[in-house]
């Protein structure tokens, strides 16, 4: 029997999309909010390309897996090396951690969706008292977890890294200069009011170093003293109070043994 032009342009349609079924990314924005305790909050956003033979396997998988999936469960199914965490601090597991892929948005040809992981990292700067009431915060490179290179790290294409600095602190010095906000001189002052920077596709991160200070309040600084006071002789607060109240449960004991005779 011979089949019509229309079918087995059907069918070659369906074979086609099958053939064709993958999941493409098309961008990687990852967010480095630095705390002054030297610990940071990272939040990392992936877009990707969900092709036709695609769309039904990523919405059951958003159903079955849950919105809140295992980062692992999702690798499988999207199989990309850039769904993973780009902050890493090899001595210390990432904590707090949370994974969202968001709703697919049809297109014609398929549909994009934005995969959002958060999670904090330990010892991500190195803090230095550089004068009183005056820290310096140094970016510690190694958690890098980007693209390897023969020069070392680089950002992939279509990627973007911001670190975000607290409020009130400066920047003291950056290698290399960030694409965003656009440099206009080589020195520093003109970051003074900006906290947030942002390096574009194709960066090098291979001798990359960043640093701010952070000047303490008086008032902080006066805090911190007497916290570190505590935290020092706090055990001899504890063995004081104990003896007090067992020199006055020795004291009732007494008196009550003198008052039954």
């Amino acid at each position: 029997m011979r089949l019509g032009y229309p079918l087995l342009i059907a069918i070659g349609l369906v074979l086609i999309g099958n053939v064709h079924a993958y999941y493409n990314v098309t961008f990687l924005n990852t967010t480095v909010i630095l705390n002054p305790n030297s610990s940071a909050r990272v939040v990392e956003t992936l877009g990707i390309f969900v092709s036709n033979a695609s769309v039904t396997q990523y919405i059951q998988s958003r159903d079955a897996v849950g919105t809140n999936g295992q980062l692992s469960s999702w690798q499988k199914i999207i199989y990309s090396t850039q769904l993973t965490e780009h902050i890493v601090n090899i001595h210390h597991s990432a904590y707090g951690f949370d994974f969202l892929p968001g709703p697919l948005v049809k297109q014609y040809n398929g549909g994009s969706a934005i995969l959002t992981m958060s999670y904090y990292v330990n010892n991500v700067t190195t803090i230095s008292n550089i004068a009183p009431r005056k820290f310096e915060y140094t970016f510690n490179s190694s958690v890098f977890n980007f693209e390897s290179t023969t020069s070392g790290q680089a950002l992939p294409y279509d990627t973007r890294l911001n670190i975000i600095i607290p409020q009130g602190a400066q920047l003291n010095k950056t290698y290399p200069l960030p694409d965003s906000p656009p440099p206009t001189s080589e020195y520093l002052n003109q970051y003074t009011n900006y906290t947030s920077f942002s390096w574009f596709s194709g960066e090098p991160l291979g001798q990359f170093s960043f640093s701010f200070i952070i000047t303490q309040s008086l008032q902080n600084e006066v805090f911190a003293y007497f916290a570190k006071i505590y935290d020092n002789y706090s055990w001899i607060l504890y063995v004081g109070l104990a003896a007090l109240i067992a020199i006055i449960l020795i004291y009732v004991y007494l008196k009550s043994g003198r008052s039954s005779h």
